[in-house]
């Protein structure tokens, strides 16, 4: 049974919804760019652009999940820490933990 927090993804039978926004002038020229480079209209990119954003974000939250099960699942005290730094690393981002070189 698939997920519902996933979205189907774009076919020629999925129902268009036409939808206004204003974004900042940095963001549309970025957006400009994109679509010339990838020969685009503005509105496909923006298409193409928000539906990596949501496909990242859900990748983001199942690395997340997978990463929690694998920490709390795990029992040596020393893969748990290595689990548990992989844990911190996935919540804070991949900086967030600082290396001792010294060690």
């Amino acid at each position: 049974m698939p997920s519902r927090t996933k979205t189907p993804p774009r076919s020629a039978t999925s129902k268009a919804i036409r939808q206004s926004v204003t974004i900042p002038a940095t963001l549309a020229s970025a957006v400009r760019r994109v679509a010339k480079k990838r020969h685009l209209t503005m509105s496909r990119a923006l298409v193409a652009l928000a539906e990596r954003g949501v496909r990242a974000e859900l990748d983001a939250k199942e690395n997340l999940q997978a990463t929690y099960r694998r920490f709390m699942k795990e029992q040596e005290p020393a893969l748990k820490e290595e689990a548990g730094k992989d844990l911190i690393r996935a919540v804070f981002g991949k900086d967030a933990i600082a290396e001792d070189l010294l060690l």
